[in-house]
Parts: structure tokens; C-alpha cells; sequence
């Protein structure tokens, strides 16, 4: 196994959370340092504070993965007596490189907000608040059929023929192609100057239209023709909705007194604040991570028993009252399901020689008395 670059890193987990889902001003990305350098350990983590950069130290790494951006507002200047200042000095010292991935991984499919849903249980999930509908377009390539399967392979690991829940769907047409190499073409079949005729198949893939210069590059790459021939066609379907926020089912019904004890114990977390009657039953459940102050509207729309967010400020509590919407905050830091997940995810889906390694250290900054 090879040891990667930072770059190959981010482009793996970018395929899973990319930039384009994040709502508009997140700055997420490349915080702190460079990938362009070879990284072993990566260091998984909610937040960024000198805590969790003394145990990328302890541990060798050289990429921190965060999910809250360490540089949220522009700064205007960097002073290492202050402890931002301190935090990116020490940071840069190590060699340390830090990048954040933020509403992007709560919209991406199996991200913070599908890790919470499943936390709980909840079944039949669908997206709370649409932020993202993906144009789609069809690629369609001709390749002898000694190279199918190759080039069908590189147009799944590049993404291509992802529909729905499926992934490397593709659809296939045999056929008879013609041509004539010139004299300077260098042919893989064939010889210059006579026609040729061979046996060949088409390959159809649907892909997302912001992956097809990707995609075609892969397909390319794998492809044995010095000329190939492909077609790129625009599709008026779209992909299924992504967004905010999950809706779904519990698989039994409870009174929402038991609820909230499900959520303090299915998210690790010493207290709930509950808004609502705690005999209310509850059935369906909305549930965003973060603050999801924004949203109760849309949580009452979905037809949601019970809203899972965290935190709720004072009147929005009470206009989630006014209009029969039941609330569970179990605070902010539920979010640190994405430690595990991101960490489980991306040893799943690579073979580098390369650790991704769970935080251990607590940034929950409250404490109860």
C-alpha cells in the first residue's frame, strides 16, 4: 500500500461530502497549512482547539479533518499572544494542515445528519429542508470489447452510474465500428491507410454534471484508443433531492417524556431540554444537527411529532409552542457523531497506508452543576 498526499486524501472524502453541497458562505475547506505533502495519520475531530492540536502532536498527524471551520470570520490579523493566534502558530510550527468540512457534510448522504437519524433509530428518512438538486447528463462511449470491463470499472470508481441508493449502474449496446487511421495516427487496431471494422460496445452511464470532466477523464484514461469517441448528453431528469436535516419514523410509538430519554441516551448526552406536553405521543421525528433555530417551520410541515436541534433560543421555543411543535435540544455537540463516522467512512473507502484516527478529547465546553 501506498502512503498518499493530503490532496488524494481530500479528493477521496470530497467525492463522499464535496464542497458544492455546503450553504452559501461556509467556509470550509483547506484552513491551515498545505496538502500537497504525505500524510499517514489523519486526526478526526468536531473542533479545533489546543487540546485537540496536542493530540494531532501526541500522535503524528499530519491532517486534522474537522467539522467546525477553526477560521469561521475573515481574520485581520494573527497575533500568537492571543489564543487563535497561538492555536494557528502552533499548528503551522508542527506542519499540521487543517480542513474543514461543514454544512456540506450535514447535507451529504450518511453525514452528520444521516449518522444522527440512525443513532435513533429512525427508518424511511428523508430530507427535512432541500438545499441542492444535482443536473444530471449521460455519457455515452464506444470501446472494443477485449476493454469493457476496464473502462466500465473506471467510470464507477470515478463515480458515474450513481442513481438513487445503486451505484455503478451502466447499460450496455453491442455494435460494429468503422474507421480509417491516417498516416500519422499511431492505431491500437488496425493499420494506416485501411478500413477497419471491430467488434465494439457502447456504454451508457448517468453522471452529475459538476463530475463529468472527471468522469471523463477516468474513462480515458482507461480506454485503449489513441482517438475516443464518446457523446455527453443532457438529461432534464435531475437527481433526488439533498439537503438539511432528516425526517422519519421510529419503529414504536412513544410518549415524548420517553422520547427525550431515548435521545439523552442514544446521544450521549447528560440532559435534553424539552419543549412540549409530556404525554404528546411520538411517532415521526425531525432531527438537524447543530442549530437548527431557522427551521421549525419546515419541521411542523414535514408532519413532524417531535424536532431534535440544538441550540434553541428562548422565543423560538416558545414560537415552536404556539404552533404544536415539540422540541428536544440536546445542545450543539451531538454533532460529534461525524468523529466516528468520518473516520469509519474513510478507512472503508481507501487502501492507503494511511490512519484515520477517532479524537478522543472532549471540546463539549459545558459543564453541568
Amino acid at each position: 500500500m501506498k502512503i498518499p498526499n493530503g490532496q488524494q486524501i481530500i479528493e477521496e472524502f470530497e467525492k463522499w461530502s464535496p464542497k458544492y453541497l455546503a450553504m452559501e458562505g461556509d467556509p470550509i475547506g483547506l484552513h491551515v497549512g498545505t496538502l500537497n505533502k504525505k500524510v499517514e495519520r489523519v486526526l478526526v475531530t468536531l473542533d479545533v482547539n489546543e487540546a485537540v492540536v496536542d493530540e494531532a502532536i501526541a500522535k503524528g498527524a499530519e491532517l486534522i479533518i474537522a467539522h467546525h471551520p477553526p477560521i469561521f470570520r475573515p481574520l485581520k490579523t494573527l497575533q500568537t499572544d492571543f489564543s487563535q493566534g497561538a492555536l494557528l502558530e502552533k499548528l503551522i510550527k508542527h506542519d499540521i494542515a487543517v480542513y474543514a468540512a461543514h454544512t456540506n457534510l450535514d447535507v451529504a448522504e450518511g453525514g452528520v445528519n444521516d449518522l444522527l437519524a440512525k443513532a435513533l433509530g429512525l427508518q424511511n428518512t428523508e430530507v427535512l429542508v432541500e438545499t441542492y438538486e444535482a443536473e444530471l447528463v449521460k455519457i455515452a462511449v464506444f470501446v472494443p470489447e477485449s476493454h469493457e470491463e476496464e473502462v466500465r470499472e473506471a467510470f464507477g470508481k470515478a463515480g458515474a452510474g450513481a442513481i438513487g441508493d445503486y451505484d455503478h449502474c451502466s447499460y450496455t449496446l453491442s455494435g460494429t465500428g468503422r474507421f480509417r487511421p491516417t498516416a500519422k495516427a499511431d492505431p491500437y487496431i488496425g493499420e494506416t491507410g485501411k478500413m477497419e471494422m471491430t467488434e465494439e460496445s457502447k456504454i451508457e452511464v448517468v453522471v452529475r454534471k459538476f463530475e463529468k470532466d472527471r468522469v471523463i477523464r477516468a474513462m480515458i484514461a482507461a480506454h485503449p484508443y489513441e482517438e475516443v469517441a464518446y457523446d455527453v448528453f443532457t438529461l432534464e431528469n435531475k437527481e433526488r433531492p439533498m439537503g438539511l436535516g432528516r425526517v422519519g419514523l421510529l419503529s414504536e410509538e412513544m410518549t415524548l417524556k420517553e422520547f427525550a430519554g431515548l435521545v439523552k441516551e442514544k446521544l450521549h448526552v447528560p440532559f435534553v431540554r424539552v419543549v412540549g406536553n409530556w404525554n404528546d405521543n411520538v411517532k415521526k421525528v425531525a432531527v438537524l444537527g447543530g442549530d437548527g433555530n431557522k427551521y421549525i417551520q419546515q419541521a411542523k410541515r414535514s408532519g413532524a411529532d417531535v424536532y431534535i436541534t440544538g441550540d434553541m433560543y428562548f422565543h423560538t421555543a416558545q414560537d415552536a409552542q404556539a404552533i404544536g411543535l415539540n422540541i428536544v435540544d440536546p445542545g450543539h455537540h451531538v454533532e460529534k457523531v461525524m468523529i466516528l463516522g468520518v473516520a469509519n467512512h474513510m478507512a472503508k473507502h481507501t487502501e492507503w497506508q494511511c490512519e484515520f484516527l477517532p479524537s478522543e478529547v472532549d471540546t463539549e465546553p459545558f459543564k453541568l452543576l
